[in-house]
């Protein structure tokens, strides 16, 4: 049973609990291995998660084009960028996004995704569902997508970390709330992510800290594996949890000496080839000072953060990394999170993208890596600008939509969208130049074929990679499967072959 929390004081009591709850859990175990044997179609994942809600009628799914014109009905606005054609006949994108464009005969796009009805619309619930599979709160901390990719497969290379995630900041904005699925919950440290918050700063997190010679550090860890080795079981976790911590810590010395640690210095790329991931103008020594506003006014270190991260995701790809996970990042309010500004910050959320994204795919076809390489570019749900969650449901407006639009700052895609969604995928096994499923033409811009839920979504990503969809662990006495109670199923349409 799933219990609905409508606040985030809720949301991060009760995952506080769940996640105390797996500390003291015990080694949780296969519950049965599904019969079902399963030939991989892709030896790694790379999620691009644009945080915050994109609007598919900007985006991939473009609708009737309607220019800003001063008293002009919000009603009428469902797109505010005008189509443009893609590589594949007949399949448009919207306006800024044209490199992409040029790669969609390289991949798969879903025009029918549907998020999951919870209710008042909070962004880290749908995060949380998005990642894990699973509705928040949970009796037990379920473990992210990458977690159990990781705990399944194991690492491809022994010194690369199986779990590794790009962009993202834990100490500002909902940080607390997306710790909570940003985790391997009841699996253990060893399957979590290996967070890597600036790309540009990606090779520190390989070396020991500045100014700490290697023996220094060695001394500094044999003493903390002492202290964590002398505290009573409960006090740092169940026997297990110990145990699973402290392999974590030796994946990471294995990191530090081996030859994989260069895949993270992006120092070391040709300086033509990082020119390609960011915009011109960059300068990597100001990333830190970034701003960003709510106008949409970002500078360029911003933009192409993002862009170090798709290319320390295609580095790390190339040294055997599992699973990675690129996101432009969640700040309430901010990149793809418009509840106002809609069409400004958008202009700028496809510079951010357009190029990058379009760049991996290129560099992966180039170096033989795109047909074993599943990338999955997904939101957490779509924006409309007249209706919140879904059309006719009780859920409180969270953007003032004014009937007729005299600022610019009102012309966009405001509110929350559940009931589409559109996800591109590239390689991996998946068809070349394929549209699945579709929405009306006419709002609410709903799905009205082929939907694809986040379970049967996960199922197909599953299956990639060989991982059966029914595949579950035993913990607290009870299964707990990779996907929603074991029910997923893959999107076989997708796949380029049966």
């Amino acid at each position: 049973m799933y219990i609905r929390s409508h606040s985030r004081r809720d949301f991060l009591k009760t995952a506080s609990a769940a996640t105390l709850a797996a500390l003291t859990a015990g080694a949780p175990r296969v519950f049965a291995e599904p019969e079902e044997k399963i030939t991989p179609t892709a030896d790694c994942v790379i999620v691009l998660w644009m945080a915050g809600g994109m609007a598919h009628t900007e985006t991939f799914d473009p609708k009737r084009y309607a220019p800003f014109e001063k008293g002009m009905e919000s009603k009428g606005v469902l797109s505010t960028f005008p189509s443009i054609p893609t590589a594949v006949d007949g399949v448009q994108f919207s306006q800024g996004l044209e490199q992409m464009a040029s790669v969609m005969d390289r991949g798969t796009l879903i025009r029918s995704a549907m998020a999951e009805d919870l209710g008042f619309i909070l962004h880290s619930r749908h995060q949380y569902n998005w990642h894990t599979g699973y509705v928040p709160p949970q009796t037990v901390a379920a473990p992210h997508l990458g977690a159990f990719i990781a705990r399944a497969l194991g690492p491809r290379n022994p010194a690369v970390p199986p779990f590794i995630n790009i962009g993202q900041r834990f100490d500002l904005g909902e940080g607390e709330e997306l710790k909570a699925f940003t985790t391997a919950g009841f699996l253990g440290n060893e399957f979590g992510p290996f967070n890597i918050p600036f790309p540009h700063e990606a090779a520190r997190a390989v070396r020991p800290p500045a100014g700490m010679t290697v023996g220094r550090f060695e001394n500094r860890d044999r003493f903390y594996r002492r202290l964590l080795d002398a505290s009573p079981i409960g006090q740092v976790g169940s026997e297990y949890q110990k145990d699973s911590f402290l392999r974590s810590m030796d994946n990471a010395h294995r990191l530090l000496s081996s030859s994989a640690a260069k895949a993270f210095d992006l120092t070391l790329e040709p300086p033509a080839s990082l020119a390609k991931y960011v915009p011109e103008g960059f300068d990597v020594t100001k990333i830190d000072a970034a701003k960003q506003t709510r106008d949409g006014d970002y500078e360029a270190a911003t933009v192409g953060r993002f862009g170090l991260g798709c290319l320390l995701a295609r580095r790390l790809a190339e040294v055997g990394a599992r699973y990675v996970e690129v996101t432009t990042e969640y700040i309430p309010f901010l990149n793809w999170d418009t509840h106002e500004n809609g069409h400004t910050r958008l202009v700028n959320m496809k510079k951010m993208i357009d190029a990058p994204i379009a760049q991996l795919i290129r560099d992966l076809e180039e170096r033989g890596l795109l047909d074993r390489t599943l990338v999955v570019l997904a939101s957490e749900f779509s924006r409309d600008m007249m209706i919140e969650g879904k059309e006719g449901a009780q859920v409180r407006a969270q953007s003032r939509v004014p009937d007729r639009i005299e600022e610019l700052k009102y012309y966009g895609m405001h509110r929350h969208f559940t009931e589409a969604g559109s996800v591109l995928m590239w390689g991996g096994g998946m068809k070349r130049g394929y549209v699945h499923g579709a929405t009306a033409d006419e709002r609410p811009c709903r799905t009205v074929r082929d939907p694809v839920t986040i379970t049967d979504l996960h199922a197909s990503i599953f299956r990639a990679v060989g991982m059966s969809p029914k595949l579950s662990y035993m913990i607290e006495e009870r299964p707990f499967y990779v996907t929603k109670d074991g029910k997923g199923k893959p999107v076989m349409p997708l796949f380029a072959r049966g």
